[in-house]
């Protein structure tokens, strides 16, 4: 059941490009599937998300004929058993993803897959070289992106840097632990969970459901990448201090800035969807963090405030969390090309709550510099009484977090 599942989500991201978790999500409930048959079909799921390209090539050096949509999905998913998955015994990969074939109605096609991935399994130590190495199609094929980001990438980092970036998009990501110090120290932490110190952060075993550790549900520690906690930090608070989170879901920076503060001040976590802002006020409540409130609405709409730190982490093309979020990397490239003109629009609403002397910090999850330094400049252009102070991008195959970005900007006293 797991296979078919994964099977049916490919063929739903595949027909309808609705987001993979969505997809999982109602499937796993529909399926009834138990946790191991749903992390086992997510696996597979994701994994074929993740390496789809390179599924493809090896694919295509062993089957001539034209592939239906449904039977080269069966075929990704063995390909990927084959490749990836040591763990899967190879004549297992094979058949099971003949007979999930001849279930589905596709008997006819039986014969090609079982052909297809017993010449993947048999020469899997020495497959066909990817064409084009120094090029931009050999990456793109290599780890499974699109020719247009890793050309965006080459021009930003060049070809080893761009690799480089490529690879650990495919890694698994670090969850990474934040320690509410209302609560515990690091130290105490530690001692109730398995934790990993690394020169980025506290990394949390994945084994198991951290929500259901006592240390998650007494609040003592929230799950955030550092990346995004620089955010935090850059803005230097103080206890008492008024911050706005102007686009708080899912609400670490918002728990990031009341814990630095000592739950002291006030920490306005705004959003303009309701039920995401939700869970940020269930993790307040869990954390004991009561200088939060929650408070809805578009950034948009702010006019004033007289905030001492604002913080502005705007929608983006997301292509620094791949790794968490393999299915962004289809995004259509003409759609994101309207993101800079909102980012500025809603830098330029979210400024105005800025006080005099007070910072303001934008932030993408995105290594992208249409959507990050060149937003800054064209926003400083435009408002003279702030000063950049601080800029900052964050790589994944450099400092070990999420791709991200954040400019420190400050207001002039009395204007």
């Amino acid at each position: 059941m797991p296979r078919r599942t994964a099977l049916e989500a490919l063929e739903r991201f595949r027909r309808d490009s609705a987001w993979s978790r969505q997809v999982m999500d109602v499937l796993g409930e529909k399926n009834r599937l138990d946790s191991r048959d749903r992390a086992m079909a997510a696996r597979l799921f994701y994994g074929v998300l993740q390496n789809m390209a390179l599924c493809d090539f090896y694919i295509g050096c062993y089957a001539k004929s034209k592939l239906e949509p449904k039977v080269r999905d069966i075929l990704r998913l063995g390909a990927y058993q084959l490749l990836f998955m040591d763990k899967v015994p190879p004549r297992a990969a094979v058949d099971e993803s003949v007979a999930l074939c001849k279930s589905l109605g596709y008997g006819r096609a039986s014969g090609l897959v079982n052909a297809v991935l017993r010449r993947i399994g048999e020469n899997r130590e020495h497959l066909p070289p990817i064409p084009g190495e120094g090029t931009a199609d050999h990456l793109a094929t290599r780890y499974s992106h699109p020719k247009w980001l890793v050309e965006e990438l080459m021009a930003l980092r060049g070809y080893e840097g761009a690799e480089a970036v490529l690879k650990a998009d495919n890694d698994p990501p670090p969850l990474y632990v934040q320690v509410n110090t209302c609560r515990a120290s690091a130290e105490e932490l530690k001692g109730m969970l398995d934790l990993t110190e690394t020169p980025a952060g506290l990394v949390l075993d994945r084994a198991g459901d951290f929500t259901a550790t006592e240390a998650f549900q007494k609040g003592l520690f929230y799950v955030q990448d550092p990346a995004a906690h620089a955010v935090a930090e850059c803005a230097e608070l103080a206890p008492g201090m008024k911050v706005l989170d102007a686009c708080a879901a899912p609400g670490g920076k918002s728990f990031a800035a009341a814990v630095a503060m000592g739950n002291t001040g006030s920490v306005t976590a705004r959003d303009i969807l309701q039920k995401k802002l939700a869970l940020v006020a269930r993790g307040a409540e869990r954390m004991g963090l009561t200088c939060i409130q929650c408070q809805p609405g578009d950034a948009r709409d702010i006019d004033g405030g007289n905030y001492d730190a604002v913080f502005a982490d705007l929608p983006c093309s997301g292509l620094g969390v791949i790794r968490k979020k393999p299915d962004i990397r289809y995004r259509d490239p003409i759609e994101l090309d309207a993101l800079p003109e909102l980012q500025l629009e809603l830098l330029d609403s979210i400024a105005t709550a800025v006080r005099p002397g007070g910072k303001l910090i934008y932030s993408t999850c995105t290594w992208r510099e249409r959507e990050n330094g060149a937003v800054a400049e064209a926003f400083l252009k435009e408002h003279s009484q702030f000063t950049k102070t601080l800029e900052r991008t964050f790589w994944p195959d450099r400092d070990g977090t999420d791709g991200f970005y954040l400019c420190r900007m400050e207001r002039s006293n009395g204007i």
